[in-house]
């Protein structure tokens, strides 16, 4: 099988900061290389095309702080504060966000500048959809940090009048975007195509999927401000999208197709930190993950991660607490909220409140008393043996840090040196298509069908709580639940850490309320926690005894967006600065 080569990526990587510019809005010309040698063969295109892999998210924005970051939410915090979750940030001078996003416009729009003249449109037709799909998505990284910006899509002279342009609009922005995506869409190949020829390319599947969050984001921020008529196009949209992607039968949920199976429930655990060195019971490698729609890809002997994701992640590490709040969002095992479940034990003891629940729980958080390990202390036998036991970094866990919730999404079990960590990073997994076709569903319509939750919904929740009782209608009304509310539930506990959670409570207008909520930790007075954890008793509680890590957090209308750069206003007076900065 011929594989997408990160080798030309990373050689291909230095041509294109030939392209790059050092201004500031990084519109000017730069140096280009000779078109004497270049652009004369349809591979040039493809390998000017690799460079913008290079664009996609990665575990740094993720796992550390962010744009995008759980750690700007409310669902993680750390020892550190966060001046964005705190609401506390200021307008800064120059931004890499915004000039490093430019840049990268200006050397896609080169290679869409050189394929407007290539003689045999045809044979380059697939790296010119690529570059209109990384066009679409770093203009949604704009988007959703700075909302309406100036669009460019031609490479530009010193006096082009778009140097000196005023911001375009959202709506002229998104509808830019959507029609990158649709014009992508046409062109690229189909994932069983590329998985015989250019594994791990942008697929038909990944721009579709790439749209239904785009029209989905932006759908319910305008359904959020009141504009239901743009809202329920866009929201058409997402649900369009989102339905030709999940019957298109490319892709599947890990761990409930092929040798995924053989993992089981811990298919939730082990398909965020797969490698093809063994790194899991079943010994399952990357092949069987067909569910990653889009990866940034890496390899322990071409491209390793460099950047030291285990320990960070691993039990409240050096950056990711979790918090009691996304505790207490995992349902019960009989689909019930804790506050509504017979089945919820209660906080007496450090392992109670993970009895009967969700079993995503016990496989994104730590359970008080159970063994784990890390790339340093790692599994030997993979059999939960003696040997296994007695090599762990915690035997048994002791909750006694940080919030008292320890995270051990995207912490390796296997022998690997620290920054050596090489599982894929999931730019666009099948679970949040699924998730999208839910959630606009319902948003366009103000309902949704059982067989539309059955298709969509209760397939990510079942891959792991194939007992637990489907999401339906009756289900709601029996129960006093809300649909909305649950839908969102689930968005926010199968996507967890994964760089959603802050742009949820954006589009969804809901940061003003649960941003200044205090960040709380487990309780501590009259449970088990006030024995092991002696030392808590000097961290400020609320009247229930429960832990107060961070208690002065603020938001304000203005959060919603973050402000342009100094420097770029002062460069161009017709850009005006964003609402309240």
């Amino acid at each position: 099988m011929k594989r997408f080569n990160y080798k030309y990526i990373v050689a291909f990587a230095l041509i294109a900061a030939v392209f790059g510019c050092k201004k500031a809005l990084n519109l000017n010309p730069q140096d280009t290389l000779s078109d004497a040698a270049y652009w004369k063969k349809a591979n040039d295109f493809k390998l000017a095309a690799n460079a913008f892999y290079l664009y996609e998210r990665t575990f740094a924005g993720t796992v550390t702080d962010g744009v995008h970051s759980d750690l700007r939410s409310d669902l993680i915090t750390n020892s550190t504060k966060n001046v964005y979750s705190q609401g506390t940030n200021s307008v800064v001078q120059t931004d890499g966000t915004y000039n490093t996003d430019y840049q990268r416009i200006r050397n896609i729009n080169f290679l869409l500048d050189k394929a407007s003249t290539y003689a045999a449109p045809a044979e380059i037709a697939q790296y010119v959809a690529e570059a209109k799909f990384f066009r679409a998505y770093v203009y949604f990284d704009l988007l959703q940090i700075f909302g309406g910006v100036t669009i460019v899509s031609k490479p530009l002279d010193t006096n082009d009048p778009l140097l000196m342009a005023a911001r375009n609009s959202r709506d002229e922005v998104t509808d830019f975007i959507i029609a990158d995506l649709n014009a992508a869409i046409a062109d690229l190949p189909l994932e069983s195509v590329l998985r015989s020829a250019d594994e791990g390319r942008v697929s038909k599947g990944a721009a579709g999927a790439l749209l239904s969050r785009v029209a989905l984001y932006e759908g319910t921020w305008q359904k959020s401000r009141g504009n239901a008529t743009r809202a329920n196009t866009l929201l058409d949209i997402a649900i369009s999208s989102s339905k030709t992607v999940m019957t298109s039968g490319q892709y599947a949920l890990f761990g409930t197709t092929g040798s995924s199976i053989a993992l089981g429930d811990s298919a939730q655990k082990y398909m965020f930190i797969l490698e093809n060195t063994k790194s899991n019971p079943a010994g399952i490698t990357k092949s069987a993950n067909t569910e990653y729609i889009l990866s940034n890809r890496y390899d322990e002997s071409i491209r390793i991660s460099n950047l030291n994701i285990t320990k960070t992640t691993f039990g409240n590490g050096l950056v990711d607490w979790a918090t009691r709040k996304l505790a207490n969002l995992y349902l019960c095992s009989d689909g019930l909220p804790i506050e509504k479940s017979p089945l919820f034990k209660g906080y007496s003891t450090a392992r109670s409140e993970f009895a009967n629940r969700d079993k995503r729980m016990q496989y994104t958080l730590m359970v008080n008393g159970n063994y784990y390990w890390n790339n340093t202390n790692y599994r030997v036998t993979w059999k939960n043996d003696a040997a296994d036991m007695a090599n762990a970094a915690l035997k048994p866990l002791v909750s006694n840090y940080g919030t008292g919730y320890q995270n051990q999404k995207w912490a390796s079990e296997r022998n690997v040196a620290d920054t050596y960590e090489s599982y894929d990073y999931p730019v666009i997994r099948y679970a949040e298509v699924l998730l999208n076709y839910a959630e606009a569903t319902y948003e366009r319509n103000g309902n949704i069908s059982d067989a539309d939750l059955n298709i969509s919904l209760n397939q990510v929740r079942h891959r792991v709580n194939s007992a637990m009782p489907l999401l339906t209608n009756d289900f709601v009304t029996t129960n006093g639940l809300n649909m909305q509310t649950e839908i969102r539930r689930e968005r926010t506990i199968e996507l967890y850490n994964e760089g959603f959670r802050i742009d949820d409570l954006k589009r969804w207008k809901t940061a003003e309320t649960e941003m200044p909520m205090p960040v709380q930790g487990i309780k501590w007075a009259g449970t088990e926690f006030a024995t092991i954890w002696p030392g808590a008793s000097t961290i400020p509680q609320d009247a229930n005894g429960i832990l107060i890590i961070d208690n002065a957090r603020t938001w304000q209308d203005k959060n919603y967006l973050l402000p342009l750069p100094q420097d770029q206003i002062k460069l161009n007076n017709k850009l005006t600065q964003n609402p309240g900065w």
